[in-house]
């Protein structure tokens, strides 16, 4: 039905833009998030098509340069900047993730040996979200909801899990070469899936603030 509404409504109304996209394509952005069937980054962003390039898979993961990058991530990354010449690159991580939940607990996916594996792409933000949770009197190794509640911790998850795979980003020889010659623009995003807010980090202050409130001052720093 939605097809059908598409090419009998949507497409003839937009036929001239369609046509030229046809022709080629010139996306400004490379949106990299979540496989999350909640988030949309088009409607997110209110962008038309042409104007994202978007790579999606289990908790936004980046694998590092060479790190066997059997889903095909690495490649589209290199396209995108190598080729498409994208200007801004955004890792958009987003609240109550699954993939970062799966990550804190490792128990819930021991049935997913796929899910499992790929999750320890994100090593460094579990390592990150140990050292944040680890009580005193918690063994090496362990989580402690004494000192954070679950929920901070997820939240902290989601944050330093951006962060880690930007720095990740960073190993891609594509992209370190466009970010030297000032060619593209690195931006990490958290999407709040409650609220519709979206937060920026700010590398000023090491912090995740409101996308929105940050550019009535200024516009976002790249990372």
């Amino acid at each position: 039905q939605g097809v059908r509404h598409f090419q009998e409504s949507v497409f003839p109304e937009h036929r001239e833009s369609f046509e030229r996209l046809a022709n080629g394509q010139s996306p400004h952005t490379l949106f990299i998030t979540c496989s999350d069937s909640r988030i949309d980054p088009a409607l997110l962003t209110q962008s038309v098509p042409g104007e994202l390039f978007v790579v999606r898979n289990a908790g936004n993961i980046v694998p590092p340069y060479g790190a066997g990058d059997g889903g095909g991530e690495g490649a589209t990354i290199e396209y995108a900047v190598a080729a498409l010449g994208v200007t801004n690159i955004v890792v958009c991580g987003h609240s109550h993730c699954g993939a970062m939940k799966g990550l804190l607990h490792p128990e819930a996916v021991t049935e997913m040996p796929q899910v499992a594996s790929w999750l320890r792409q994100a090593e460094t933000t579990r390592r990150l979200v140990q050292a944040f949770g680890r009580g005193e009197d918690s063994p090496a190794g362990a989580l402690s909801t004494a000192t954070h509640e679950e929920e901070d911790l997820l939240a902290y998850a989601v944050e330093r899990n951006v962060l880690a795979q930007m720095g990740n980003l960073r190993t891609h020889p594509a992209v370190a070469a466009a970010l030297a010659l000032d060619k593209v623009h690195l931006y990490g995003w958290v999407y709040h899936l409650e609220n519709g807010h979206v937060d920026a980090y700010d590398p000023a202050t090491d912090r995740f603030v409101s996308l929105t409130a940050a550019e009535m001052d200024a516009p976002p720093r790249q990372v």
